[in-house]
């Protein structure tokens, strides 16, 4: 009997000593080891696949047609840009550039990717437009480039610009961006005064765009020709903002150079001169309403014109044509261009105090 008791008394021992020895184990493995025993918890937000190929492939497919326009006067290279084959047709070539690549140069040089030269003639040119068409001979392994369309595009979409940016050493630079806006009416001087001669609606890029780069071709990423460079902002802390003037309006004036149309705009026979100018001229604002902070006040007018025929007066002030309203000569310019020989449009304008329609049948310079 006491043998079974000292039996019970070691088995009780034990246990309470392994028990013991257990617990002092398990305390200093989660003392020294207590990551193995914290819960791993992995959350999937989403499974995303990024694939970036570049667009080396869109780039090929109008890189050569790409060409540089050297501008001379009088045997002098005075200015350069960038332009495009537009299209091959009877054994000529169609290059489409600004305006103001080529203007007041005597003697255009075409240079090709692969370094020949070719000169060239312009048979077309409209500043407001700023869009020049030259024709040279074509050259057998430049095609011309394939034409998109900026009515199906979206902001974020992707672009790219080649061309000659800054000198001829860093031609045909490819740089890649996005549209970055639709439909920006930009004011444009034609000389370095602080007035805007006229309006452009164009596609805005991030994609880096220098001088040099002007006439040449914005893209998407197929590899089409959705506009032509024509205008950076250039100012203090500005960057990334180019504009391109979209390729629908570029073709059709293109087409009216190659065809011989008359590319000419409607003439109502003014001379406009801003409000905003007036303003700050002792001679004009005694005159001006104090209501009235722009529009284009009547400084003259060409007899015989269709102002003249609708009884427009010097010193009205022209504050809308249609329902368009008109801050300045530009946007003068911008909404009367928008229409052909023949239209008539209404004008509102201001004659002492009051405000005044007329209707006004737009004519040709010649008509006048």
């Amino acid at each position: 009997m006491k043998q079974k008791s000292e039996q019970r008394t070691r088995v009780i021992v034990y246990t309470i000593f392994g028990v013991a020895l257990g617990v002092f184990l398990a305390y200093g493995i989660i003392y020294k080891f207590p990551a193995i025993f914290q819960e791993t918890v992995t959350k999937i937000e989403k499974d995303v696949q990024i694939t970036d190929e570049g667009i080396a492939d869109a780039v090929e497919k109008v890189y050569n047609s790409v060409v540089i326009v050297s501008n001379y006067q009088k045997d002098t290279l005075v200015s350069f840009g960038s332009g495009f084959v537009y299209k091959n047709d009877d054994k000529k070539s169609y290059i489409i550039t600004n305006h103001h690549v080529v203007a007041d140069g005597d003697k255009f040089i075409i240079t090709y990717e692969d370094g020949d030269e070719v000169e060239a003639k312009v048979i077309g040119s409209d500043k407001y437009a700023d869009i020049a068409v030259l024709e040279l001979p074509a050259k057998d392994d430049v095609d011309g480039v394939t034409i998109g369309k900026t009515e199906t595009l979206r902001v974020g979409d992707t672009t790219f610009t080649v061309g000659a940016p800054l000198d001829n050493v860093y031609s045909w630079t490819v740089t890649r961006g996005i549209i970055s806006g639709k439909e920006r009416l930009v004011e444009v001087s034609l000389s370095n005064s602080s007035t805007s001669d006229y309006v452009i609606n164009v596609l805005q890029t991030d994609a880096a765009v220098n001088s040099g780069n002007s006439g040449g071709p914005l893209c998407n990423s197929n590899g089409e020709v959705i506009g032509v460079i024509s205008a950076k902002i250039k100012s203090t802390g500005v960057e990334g903002m180019g504009f391109a003037i979209p390729i629908e309006s570029v073709v059709e004036k293109a087409e009216q150079f190659i065809n011989g149309e008359d590319s000419s705009y409607p003439y109502i026979g003014i001379t406009p001169l801003d409000v905003t100018s007036a303003l700050r001229d002792m001679r004009y604002s005694p005159y001006i309403p104090e209501d009235i902070t722009s529009g284009v006040i009547i400084s003259g007018i060409t007899n015989g014109s269709a102002a003249a025929q609708a009884k427009l007066q010097v010193g009205d002030i022209i504050t809308k044509i249609n329902d368009a309203k008109i801050s300045n000569s530009a946007y003068l310019r911008y909404e009367l261009y928008k229409y052909k020989f023949g239209d008539t449009i209404k004008i509102t304008y201001v004659r002492n105090g009051k405000e005044n329609t007329v209707s006004v049948k737009l004519t040709t310079k010649s008509e006048s």
